[in-house]
């Protein structure tokens, strides 16, 4: 399974999420609601600048390696231009050197009566020319490294932070192999660019430049003629037929993704494939994807080798032209042995560049198509942005208020209506319902990860819409329902909440979570690897997991959306007594399924398709005898 680096297509871009406006009633005007749609998520809006305009790309890249605050790597670029134009002038000089020693050495020219003294001078002089040439382009190698690395890791490393910044929308409407691919593909293409930009594309402009002016000067109008036309034909063919043959490139790297995309999908799904024994099925839209990709390259190939022998073609005809030229002047007399030796050398010092110039302007103009795409994701617009000026979220016990809070994914499904409720500084507040009522919408949107179409939600009387992201979400831990680890450490995944946390810290945070035990009797301990998305340990293990990394991070307020669903009785009952020590004094939010974790909760609010159904404490529900209650009984009755 080879993959070549590829270009996915951009998902459907759906409308910018504008920041709601909070009115003085505290409710907002409904400007958050997404445009509808066929009723399936999508990205965010974005204009995509870069599409088909490789130029644009390359003015982009260009900001990179000239950098505004970075005065010494501009003054490196520009020593990098001068020795690639110091090389080019020492290369030129070469033949012309090597010419004089053929004619003093045959007794012609302007040293008919050379001694050998002249002619060892001659030769060295020529060596030299040559020793300087190349010693010019590896200090221009040298130079560039620095700017040329440092642009790399600056487009890598803001295309990164961008995609932490863009919503939550925009995520799960993408495939994590294919932007990974692009993201890959995008880097090695600047690095490309770079590489065959400055130390082939522009020095072999100046080799052709420069020869043209010698032969023009030194030999006549029709030699640099001849040498214009073959030069500007093999442009345009090049030109034409690598625009013409980059549609296969694009189906190559549209059908890799597409397979890479199965492939780290299909292994990332390991357990259900063998669950449902769907080998065989996984490997036949695997190689679905791959044949796709295999008549893609082979039409790729095909179309370069007719690119080769077109510019074959050019380049010989320029070649007998000129040679046919300089004959009959060698024989008149009108041009010495030296410059035909000369003309000769001229043409293979251009000509051997100008060959390797159409595989430079292919991978350059391949190299932009793969760099597109990663600047195209710089243009996807935040869904979600922080208001100009928002000042950070200022606790004061942590009071939370959900005001006529409407909300939905797409405006044709709305999920929650007119939600309102408190939670007190300090006190715990429960929200059961059956599965779809918009129970873990709520963690979301206190998270901000969407903004309400009507209503505000509020934190200590700050709407959480005016004040930054960053602030509000380092006020607020969660233990999801579905936790997933990094592949690393059990250290580090407790460490994520509180990175700089000492060792002794994290250990005691596992203790309260009540894994501490179990994490000494592994034979690696805190150092033992977890694996891709924590599937080295049991759905318990990793949820006690993230109950330690949230008591780390010490928040103000506690999210725990079916925090102990994956755990046994026993162990739930043991994690139940820590979370509510943890809680304590806290202002908490619980989202349940069993209504036995949320007995001791100060309220308890049933939700029904988006609506407060019930609420009360666990008491007054039981009396009221309503839908909490039946619930109550019906799950009592499972566990006895």
């Amino acid at each position: 399974m080879t993959a070549k680096p590829t270009e996915p297509t951009a998902n459907t871009p759906a409308q910018d999420a504008k920041d709601a406006t909070a009115a003085a009633d505290g409710s907002a005007a409904k400007d958050s609601r997404p445009a509808a749609s066929d009723g399936a998520s999508s990205a965010p809006r974005a204009s995509y600048e870069h599409d088909g305009k490789p130029w644009l790309t390359a003015f982009t890249l260009l900001r990179y390696l000239w950098p505004a605050d970075r005065s010494r790597l501009r003054l490196l670029f520009v020593l990098t231009g001068l020795a690639i134009l110091m090389g080019q002038a020492f290369l030129a000089i070469t033949p012309m050197v090597f010419a004089t020693a053929v004619d003093a050495v045959g007794g012609e020219g302007r040293f008919p009566n050379a001694s050998l003294t002249l002619l060892i001078g001659l030769v060295t002089a020529f060596g030299l020319a040559r020793l300087l040439a190349q010693g010019s382009q590896e200090i221009s190698s040298a130079l560039f490294v620095f700017v040329g690395q440092n642009g790399i890791r600056s487009v890598a490393l803001e295309t990164f932070r961008h995609l932490h910044e863009l919503s939550l929308r925009f995520h799960l409407g993408r495939q994590t192999g294919g932007l990974s691919r692009a993201i890959e593909r995008g880097t090695k293409g600047i690095e490309f660019v770079l590489r065959m930009t400055t130390f082939n594309l522009v020095p072999t402009t100046f080799a052709i430049v420069i020869v043209s002016l010698i032969l023009l000067f030194n030999f006549g109008p029709l030699y640099a003629a001849i040498t214009f036309v073959t030069v500007v034909g093999y442009i345009i063919y090049t030109v034409m037929v690598t625009d013409w043959r980059i549609k296969y490139r694009r189906m190559m790297n549209e059908t890799d993704s597409e397979a890479t995309t199965k492939a780290v999908d299909s292994l990332l799904n390991y357990e259900t494939v063998k669950y449902f024994s769907n080998e065989v099925h996984e490997a036949t839209r695997f190689n679905g994807a791959l044949r796709g990709y295999e008549r893609a390259a082979v039409n790729n190939q095909l179309s370069l080798s007719l690119l080769n022998i077109g510019q074959g073609v050019i380049i010989a005809a320029g070649l007998v032209l000129l040679l046919s030229l300089s004959v009959p002047q060698v024989l008149a007399g009108e041009i010495t042995v030296g410059d035909f030796v000369a003309i000769q050398a001229y043409l293979i010092q251009l000509y051997l560049p100008l060959n390797f110039l159409g595989f430079a302007y292919r991978e350059t103009r391949q190299g932009l198509v793969d760099m597109e795409y990663m600047f195209n994701l710089l243009d996807v617009d935040r869904e979600i942005p922080d208001s100009p000026g928002a000042p950070a979220l200022k606790i004061d016990g942590g009071q939370l208020d959900f005001q006529m809070v409407n909300f939905g994914y797409n405006d044709d499904r709305q999920i929650l209506h007119d939600l309102d409720f408190s939670v007190e500084a300090g006190k715990t507040l429960a929200i059961v319902g059956p599965s779809g009522s918009g129970k873990s919408t709520i963690g979301r949107m206190l998270f901000r990860f969407y903004d309400v179409w009507d209503g505000v939600i509020r934190i200590d009387g700050q709407d959480i819409r005016r004040v930054q992201q960053a602030s509000l979400r380092e006020a607020i831990g969660i233990v999801p329902q579905d936790t997933v680890l990094f592949n690393d450490t059990i250290a580090y995944n407790i460490a994520y909440g509180r990175p700089e946390a000492s060792l002794e810290d994290v250990i005691e945070a596992a203790k309260l979570a009540q894994i501490h035990d179990f994490i000494l009797d592994l034979p690696e301990g805190y150092d033992t690897r977890v694996g891709e998305r924590g599937l080295k340990l049991s759905g318990g293990e990793r949820q006690r997991v993230s109950i330690a990394r949230t008591i780390l991070k010490d928040p103000s307020i506690l999210l725990f959306d079916e925090a102990t669903s994956a755990l046994d009785t026993d162990t739930e009952s043991a994690i139940q007594a820590s979370l509510a020590a943890v809680s304590r004094d806290r202002t908490t939010l619980v989202i349940a399924h069993r209504l036995s974790t949320v007995v001791d909760a100060d309220e308890i609010i049933v939700l029904d398709k988006g609506r407060i159904a019930e609420r009360g404490s666990h008491q007054v529900l039981l009396e009221r005898a309503g839908v909490y209650a039946q619930v109550w009984h019906s799950q009592q009755e499972a566990d006895e």
